[in-house]
C-alpha cells in the first residue's frame, strides 16, 4: 500500500466522518485475491484524484467494530461516504473506470 491509500483501524474512523471531500473506504483482507487485485487501482485513483477524494482501507480481520457496523459480509466491499454519511456500496472487484464512475457519478 502506497502513500495515497491509508489503512485505518476502528479508532481512526473519524477521518471518514470529518472529511470535507468524498471518502471511499475499501473493506478487504490480506487473504482475499480480488482485494489484492484492486489495490493498484485504488492507488492510481487516489494519486490522480488527490484533493478530490480520500481512499482508505479497512482490514476486516483487524477491525471487527467497523466491519460489523457497516454490515460487511463479503470482501472486497467499497463504501462511498459524503459528509460522513454512507451514500453507496459496491461488493466485488472493479476496474479503474468502474471505480471512477462509482465515486463521481
Amino acid at each position: 500500500m502506497g502513500k495515497f491509500v491509508k489503512e485505518i483501524s476502528d479508532s481512526d474512523f473519524g477521518l471518514v466522518e470529518n472529511s470535507e471531500v468524498p471518502v471511499v473506504v475499501d473493506f478487504g483482507a490480506s487473504w482475499c485475491a480480488p482485494c489484492r487485485m484492486i489495490e493498484p487501482i485504488l492507488e492510481e485513483v487516489a494519486e490522480e484524484k488527490d484533493g478530490e477524494v480520500v481512499i482508505l482501507k479497512v482490514n476486516v480481520d483487524n477491525c471487527p467494530n467497523i466491519t460489523q457496523k457497516f454490515g460487511i459480509r463479503s470482501v472486497p466491499t467499497i463504501i462511498l461516504f459524503k459528509s460522513g454519511e454512507e451514500v453507496k456500496k459496491k461488493i466485488g472487484a472493479f476496474s479503474k473506470d468502474g471505480l471512477l464512475e462509482f465515486i463521481f457519478e
